[in-house]
């Protein structure tokens, strides 16, 4: 699913008025209605419940005065207040929006006084729901007086919040958010999903979000150059590896794992176990001679092989060459989990990156490894991801996490350039950025997957499904799909216990993708 932020919407706008003719007024009415639709069928509304709409003057709120009317006429008892602007000043399709409403019998106060705002919320007290079209999807910085005091009014009501298009107060590119922003129990948004209602604060502050056919031109929307994705089960299906009825082990891909060390062996057998439960044909681990033992014996289904040790746990050039040899049999090697970070084996991980032959998944101390030496990861000839979380971003890049994570779609689009790599930014929500500028912003995951370990069981399932002849842009893409699925969405599940849920989360993203999806449908994100 295609997204845009808050100006590519706005060009949207204007190319379906300009270029395909297509009336604002009717994407206005028309986008009215679907909000009226949406709030009756989903909050299951019926004749003679309340409906209070704060509206501000510019096209949201022409969206808000247009579901006004609709709910009025299908027998919901409504009453719009103006925030922050007068009747006079309302121009355009919005004014012809508040003109119909008024001429079919709708209430309308402009608040002003502290009269105004005390029949407001006495209004509010009453209602069934309340609507917020105060600020769409241009609100940047801070809220102005009025709509600050609209909308810690609406945080503190009881009633149900429906926001129009993004709550006021967010912004709809990175989804930052006013300390006083909207907190919607729902959102509707139209035509396509904004990246700030999938960001956080934002995705917290919009609640449910329902996106809503307007009348945009099909083909607008199709070839629209956004380049940002929204993960979906029909998407990961397509590019999930097919695996031939005669097929045997050697078919299904060969993935060599290199890490572990003492004290950290868990990193190493959670990794390659969830290679095989990727679906790998044959895994291999290579960790240094004194883990070898430990993890033999935690590991059935996988051959556990010893690398020559400077000192326990500290790998040198013997090891470099070592899986470099090894790593030419296979069609993947996943390097880093739990490896150390002496400086002997971070020269060790970076001489095997620019030897290696076969793609390569980059995880955890085999990126730290390219803290103050950036500039080599360009230089790595093979494909390649790289699985950071924001504090090892923040050690790649410089940035500090928040900056990270304010700006987590660009970042990645910008870093995946850069050094021409796959980066999966690990978080809420994941984001992917790919060499060719495009981003994928993952759908699944909970708070759940807030374990140690579950990062090295996401890069043993990259790895498993790259060596079954996809890309890795394709395994990354897939893997955290079905990474988040499978680590369900109530807190307790272990990280190893997230590989054994693979096989249902591959089944229900088949079964997911394969249900019809009508254009014109309401679709939750």
């Amino acid at each position: 699913m295609k997204l845009v932020n808050g100006q590519q919407m706005q060009e949207i706008d204007k190319e379906a008025m300009g270029k395909y003719g297509v009336p604002g007024l009717l994407l206005m009415d028309t986008a009215a209605k679907q909000v009226a639709d949406v709030m009756m069928r989903d909050l299951e509304l019926a004749v003679g419940d309340k409906a209070v709409v704060f509206c501000g003057g510019g096209n949201n709120g022409g969206d808000g005065f247009g579901a006004a009317r609709w709910l009025q006429n299908y027998g919901v008892e409504t009453r719009v207040f103006l925030v922050g602007v007068g009747e006079e000043k309302i121009s355009g399709d919005a004014a012809v929006e508040l003109a119909m409403y008024k001429k079919d019998g709708g209430k309308v106060a402009l608040l002003q006084c502290e009269e105004d705002y005390l029949a407001a919320e006495l209004a509010v007290e009453r209602a069934t729901v309340v609507v917020d079209a105060v600020l769409g999807t241009g609100f940047k910085g801070e809220l102005r007086t009025e709509a600050r005091r609209v909308c810690r009014m609406l945080n503190e009501l009881a009633a149900t919040v429906v926001s129009v298009d993004i709550p006021s107060g967010v912004n709809a590119t990175d989804g930052a958010a006013d300390e006083d922003a909207v907190q919607a129990d729902l959102t509707v948004t139209m035509a396509l999903p904004k990246t700030g209602l999938l960001l956080y604060p934002g995705r917290k502050l919009a609640g449910v979000t329902c996106v809503v056919q307007i009348g945009m031109p099909a083909k607008l929307l199709d070839e629209y150059p956004s380049h940002t994705y929204r993960t979906t089960a029909e998407i990961v299906q397509k590019l999930m590896p097919v695996r031939e009825a005669n097929a045997h082990k050697g078919d299904a891909g060969r993935v060599v794992v290199c890490a572990g060390s003492p004290g950290y062996v868990g990193a190493a057998a959670l990794c390659s176990n969830a290679a095989v439960k990727a679906g790998a044909g044959l895994v291999s681990l290579l960790t240094p001679l004194s883990s070898r033992e430990v993890l033999a014996v935690k590991l059935t289904e996988v051959m556990v092989h010893g690398l020559l040790e400077r000192m326990p746990g500290v790998l040198g050039g013997a090891a470099a060459n070592d899986v470099v040899k090894r790593a030419a049999d296979a069609d993947v090697l996943a390097i880093g989990p739990g490896l150390g970070v002496s400086d002997s084996t971070m020269q060790t991980v970076r001489d095997i990156l620019a030897q290696v032959a076969v793609p390569a998944v980059i995880d955890a101390d085999a990126l730290t490894a390219f803290k103050d030496h950036t500039e080599e990861l360009a230089k790595i000839q093979v494909p390649k991801v790289l699985t950071p979380h924001p504090g090892e971003m923040a050690r790649l890049t410089g940035l500090t996490v928040e900056e990270i994570d304010r700006d987590r779609i660009e970042v990645v689009r910008k870093y995946a350039q850069e050094w021409q790599a796959v980066v999966v930014l690990k978080g809420a929500p994941t984001v992917i950025g790919c060499p060719d500028g495009s981003v994928y912003v993952n759908s699944t995951g909970t708070n759940a997957l807030a374990t140690g370990g579950s990062g090295d069981v996401l890069t043993g399932v990259i790895a498993g499904l790259a060596a079954q002849g996809i890309s890795v842009q394709e395994a990354a893409i897939c893997g955290v799909y079905l990474h988040g699925l499978a680590g369900g969405t109530e807190v307790g599940l272990a990280a190893g216990e997230i590989a054994t849920k693979l096989q249902e989360a591959r089944a229900l993203t088949r079964e997911q993708a394969l249900q019809p999806v009508c254009k014109e449908a309401w679709v939750m994100i």
